[in-house]
């Protein structure tokens, strides 16, 4: 029993140690960017479009690329999610 409690006080602090992101806030979003996407290298990869990420106080945007495309599973493009006094970029990701 004592075990048990030991290795579950272990992971809860592991799970609360990665749980804790941090969360930027913007009034304003910032505007959309439009460029060109390069021709696919093959029919292999999928556009991974570009990112908003937080550097030295504010948002700045990392362009897109092309990446081999990972079996069963997706790519989720990013957004920009409203929140209570503004807004919050949540990534892209694979699903």
């Amino acid at each position: 029993m004592k075990n048990f409690l030991v290795i579950f006080m272990a992971l809860l602090a592991i799970s609360l140690l990665f749980s804790c992101r941090a969360t930027y806030v913007v009034r304003e979003r910032p505007a959309e960017v439009v460029y060109l996407r390069p021709a696919p290298p093959s029919r292999d990869h999928v556009w991974i479009s570009g990112n908003w990420v937080w550097m030295t106080g504010h948002y700045q945007w990392q362009e897109g690329h092309w990446q081999k495309r990972y079996e069963d599973r997706h790519w989720v493009d990013g957004f920009w999610e409203p929140v209570h006094g503004g807004w919050k970029w949540v990534a892209g990701h694979w699903r």
